[in-house]
């Protein structure tokens, strides 16, 4: 049963995944600190230490089975993670315990740890934003030529479509890919640099062999899954990387959020909806409401995730000289749940995007309360043409398209600006003349064709390359 009298992260048991808890999990960290211990030890018997492929095979045996008891009480007397875990794995394995973390420090195996991790954390984040890339491009493949208002300053300004909005957020989302994308690439493993950052220890195992231990530092990067190591170091990587990688997560983050506040607003222009299932509860209150509750959590925890990447950012920038130990606390707490919020971002925006609900009526409804206003430009244009006076044109039609706008606001009323402008004399259209002019169509200017180029040379490359991947992983294609 579990524990109701301690502390659980939300994390843990409403927002992240399995997957993205398994990559920050104790079962991980430790499966890989005994990977590295194995990757050091057959780097160095290549590079000539009197390793056995004995002790070797020993180590690998017990890989994966951690005998967390034994760590734990070791570490209520060393008071050192690291050395307790190394003590744990030599009581598994007694031939193989004078070589384990031999020549090493702590944060070979904490700091490359965590940067395998980042790795493994960045890979999940890539294939879930895939996801809500093809979603949300299906979504405006689907409503390209829907014409809908369009808004600056939260104000009605001209017409775009309802899929040309959704390239807006998809292209967000493409360019914090591509920034992830980067880090990723560049993204290096620590290595075994010691205690300063000198590779002095490993200098005194192989008798000031540089070329050897430059080569075993390779074995290891290669044996991860890495091109190489960083060039230097002091006893840590740079903490500028976790700052890095959670700039990038901030970028997710802030993409979420407008598209969640875009739907909240949407919502509540009654335009479109999120999915509602059948037997959810908008309010304990109001039976009737249908609150934007999933876009609401997507604000509310990308908040969260953009206020936590300052944390890195100050780390960083407090490092004295080769290390220092004020990282530690912070940088186990901020990044975990920098990547676990933004996992958990993807997966309700995954949600959302699985089912968006377009009131293609209301949109249409909307568009035509307002596009009398729109289409002043083209009458007066026409009357133009058919010998009326630019000037005086604007004048007829800005005292009444004011007058219009007053009986919808102060009145109440319905808008009456084609009735006023085909009764006025100097305006050269008859009404049916003038209704031609009121297709919506004709209003939204490049929105279709941007739609079908943007998919096209944009979003299938990303799709090609990352959903794809993720649907055959999955698979196991």
């Amino acid at each position: 049963m579990a524990d109701r009298d301690g502390y659980l992260s939300p994390f843990s048991t409403r927002y992240a995944s399995s997957e993205m808890q398994h990559v920050f999990s104790e079962n991980f960290k430790f499966r890989t600190w005994r990977r590295l211990w194995i990757a050091l030890a057959r780097a160095e018997k290549e590079m000539g230490l009197n390793i056995t492929d004995e002790q070797i095979s020993e180590l690998e045996k017990y890989k994966d089975d951690i005998n967390y008891d034994v760590a734990v009480e070791r570490e209520k007397v060393v008071r050192h993670d690291v050395m307790s875990h190394v003590y744990a794995y030599g009581q598994q394995c007694p031939k193989a315990a004078p070589i384990i973390h031999l020549g090493a420090t702590s944060c070979y195996v904490g700091d490359n740890t965590d940067v395998i991790i980042m790795r493994e954390a960045s890979k999940i984040i890539m294939d879930k934003a895939a996801q809500v890339v093809k979603n949300l491009a299906e979504f405006a493949r689907q409503y390209k030529d829907l014409p809908a208002l369009a808004y600056t300053h939260l104000q009605p300004a001209q017409l775009t479509t309802v899929g040309k909005r959704a390239t807006l957020w998809i292209n967000e989302l493409i360019m914090d890919m591509n920034n992830l994308q980067f880090q990723m690439d560049n993204l290096k493993l620590l290595g075994q640099k010691g205690t300063t950052g000198t590779q002095a220890s490993f200098m005194e195992l192989f008798e000031g062999d540089e070329e050897k231990i430059k080569k075993l530092e390779q074995l290891i990067a290669d044996e991860m899954g890495f091109e190489k190591c960083v060039p230097v170091s002091g006893q840590t990587y740079s903490r500028k990387t976790d700052a890095y990688f959670l700039s990038v997560l901030s970028g997710f983050a802030q993409s979420a959020y407008k598209f969640s506040n875009d739907m909240r607003i949407l919502q509540s222009f009654e335009e479109m909806e999120e999915p509602f299932e059948k037997n959810q509860i908008g309010s304990s209150a109001m039976p009737y409401k249908r609150n934007p509750m999933r876009s609401e959590r997507i604000s509310a925890l990308a908040r969260y995730v953009i206020t936590d990447s300052l944390n890195p950012a100050l780390t960083a920038g407090t490092q004295w000289f080769e290390r220092t130990l004020d990282d530690s606390a912070n940088k186990r707490i901020s990044v975990s749940e920098a990547f676990l919020g933004v996992d958990a971002i993807l997966n309700i925006y995954i949600n959302i995007t699985s089912g968006l609900v377009v009131n293609d009526k209301v949109v249409t409804r909307r568009v035509m309360e307002k596009l009398p206003f729109m289409a002043t430009e083209n009458i007066m244009m026409e009357s133009v043409k058919r010998g009326g006076n630019r000037q005086e044109l604007h004048e007829v039609i800005r005292v009444h398209s004011h007058a219009a706008a007053a009986k919808v606001k102060l009145e109440g009323g319905s808008n009456d600006l084609i009735d006023r402008l085909a009764k006025d004399d100097r305006i050269l259209l008859s009404k049916e003349e003038i209704l031609d002019q009121l297709n919506p169509a004709e209003y939204v200017g490049r929105s279709v064709s941007q739609v079908e180029e943007y998919l096209e040379t944009e979003v299938k490359p990303v799709l090609d390359r990352y959903y794809r991947r993720a649907v055959e992983a999955e698979l196991n294609i």
